[in-house]
């Protein structure tokens, strides 16, 4: 077992046109960082499956009877919605990655880890489990939404191997507070 002051090794970094905010977002991140056209794309796709199968009922009716129908559509309401919740993860978490235009994410990251910085608390959340299952849980997720059609895995762990440099807002901290005294 690996020392807890053992040196991290740093991520792998994907090459991208925008700036990696986040290589591991944890789950409420993802969720409390998406744009309005998150939702609005997500609940379009949750609709496709629904609306499609009317509509194949509609065109070419499967002559099932009474009761036919509502299992099979609520199946296929099931579907959509979980199609629905996988775009609007994935539209989410290509802004982290830096897959995607991404400057509202990097302001609104820079503004909540400053506010952390200078109130003392930990930039990434505080952690209940040790140092090395930290490490465990950020291996085992990192990027993991590229996989996500295959294998649903999310970060819910705290830690603090998130692929970006920290000092970048321990520094915008330290300039602001200094911007505080000063005026």
């Amino acid at each position: 077992m690996a020392s807890p002051n053992a040196a991290i090794v740093p991520s792998k970094r994907a090459n991208t046109d925008y700036p990696l905010i986040d290589s591991d977002p944890h789950l409420r991140r993802v969720f409390g960082y998406a744009r309005p056209s998150d939702y609005a794309v997500a609940g379009g796709a949750a609709a496709v499956s629904p609306l499609a199968f009317w509509i194949m009922e509609r065109v070419s009716p499967s002559h099932v009877g009474r009761g036919g129908f509502s299992p099979v559509m609520r199946l296929a309401t099931a579907v959509g919605l979980i199609g629905g919740l996988h775009v609007f993860y994935q539209r989410s978490c290509q802004r982290f990655y830096g897959f995607t235009e991404n400057a509202r994410e990097v302001e609104l990251d820079t503004r909540e880890m400053v506010d952390k910085v200078k109130s003392g608390q930990p930039l990434y959340g505080p952690s209940g489990v040790s140092s090395y299952i930290q490490g465990v849980a950020a291996r085992n997720s990192r990027y993991s939404e590229l996989f996500i059609h295959i294998i649903p895995w999310f970060n819910v762990v705290n830690h603090d191997q998130h692929g970006v440099d920290t000092a970048k807002y321990y520094q915008q901290a330290e300039r602001e507070l200094e911007a505080e005294r000063t005026s």
